[in-house]
């Protein structure tokens, strides 16, 4: 189960705030220090929001047994109907809360904390159904999200929010790549993730959404903008790898891209800076005349430390339009490498587990 990261205020406080360091230790604590007077005012209102209801003597007892067997130790004070839709409130004793589906599959834990925008829209919005999972929310139900989120400064029309397996629970991210969940009505927000219960066991996060979503987001990715290193071989498999030419690791993995490419690997790089210098840097090399020239002018910045930079005629930004839309990745660290099938390879690509998830050897 994974704790949420940020504490109860401050995630309200990042929407709020107009932009945030995305490689910058100790934002939760910078960005409550940072807060104005009347977002502190409005998230003490709602921080600590609980839910009103009753539940029913069977759901309240199954809820309590199926979460005991799954290796919750602590006291559970009351379970009633959660701010989030189709989901129960947990109550643990001096623990965050938990949120539970009926069915007992799918879990967060967080803190809801109630949005203190001026509701626009009022209407109940259409629940999602199980083929769209991990895909977009539709044109009129993200219009009516952002309507609803007016005081949350950096949510835009280029955020991203996806359809979740819990209909009426949405997942989006700020375009530094922050993950957050919110009810369907914008009315309710948190920094908690969904994890699944299988067999009577917590399995971890809900990797078949995570997986979906990914799959969303590579597709939308502007190939123009990519710099595609071929597989040299007969090709095997396909990766997207979120970098930074300045991220030490990113290097490294740069160095083994000719023995992938000669494995069949083809590899497509997202300009992904992180780095204060990186943008400009990373602007410069992906100016360079053709995909040809940009693949030399990224390999002597991630080889040689030398930096190519935008010729003078050169007065766009080819990084930002990826980058922008890979904020649905919520990349938490460089290189960030995901198949093509939106699996996430999430331990050292310097281990022997790395070609086995490439299925190469």
């Amino acid at each position: 189960m994974k704790l949420p990261v940020l504490n109860s205020a401050s995630l309200i406080g990042v929407m709020l705030l107009a932009t945030t360091a995305c490689a910058q230790p100790n934002t939760a604590d910078m960005t409550n220090k940072t807060v104005s007077q009347k977002v502190n005012h409005s998230a003490q209102a709602g921080q600590n929001t609980k839910a009103i209801g009753t539940v029913s003597k069977s759901v309240d007892s199954r809820l309590r047994q199926l979460l005991t067997q799954a290796g919750i130790k602590t006291q559970i004070t009351s379970i009633v109907p959660s701010k989030l839709p189709n989901m129960y409130q947990v109550n643990l004793a001096e623990q965050l809360p938990l949120h539970i589906t009926e069915d007992g599959k799918y879990v967060i834990q967080g803190e809801l904390q109630k949005n203190p925008s001026k509701r626009v829209v009022t209407k109940t919005p259409a629940r999602s159904n199980s083929a769209q999972i991990g895909k977009p929310v539709s044109a009129s139900i993200k219009s009516d999200i952002l309507a609803n989120m007016g005081a949350l400064k950096n949510m835009s029309n280029k955020t991203p929010f996806f359809y979740t397996a819990v209909p009426g629970v949405i997942w989006g991210a700020t375009l530094e790549g922050v993950p957050f969940l919110l009810s369907d009505d914008a009315q309710y927000i948190t920094d908690g993730e969904i994890s699944v219960i299988e067999n009577g066991q917590f399995t971890g996060l809900d990797n078949r959404f995570e997986k979906l979503k990914n799959q969303s987001v590579l597709t939308t990715l502007d190939t123009k903008q990519l710099i595609t290193y071929p597989a040299t071989s007969a090709e095997k498999a396909v990766i997207y790898v979120a970098t930074d030419v300045n991220c030490p690791y990113c290097r490294r993995l740069h160095k083994q891209m000719p023995m992938l490419n000669a494995k069949g690997v083809t590899i497509k790089t997202i300009g992904y800076p992180i780095y204060e210098a990186s943008p400009e840097q990373m602007r410069g090399i992906w100016c360079q005349g053709n995909e040809e020239s940009r693949r030399k002018a990224l390999d002597q910045a991630m080889l040689h430390g030398k930096m190519t930079p935008a010729p003078a005629s050169c007065k766009t930004d080819d990084v930002a339009g990826n980058r922008e839309k890979a904020a649905g990745l919520a990349v938490m660290a460089t290189p960030a490498i995901y198949r093509e099938d939106g699996v996430l390879f999430q331990a050292s690509f310097e281990s022997p587990e790395f070609l086995e998830f490439l299925g190469v050897k």
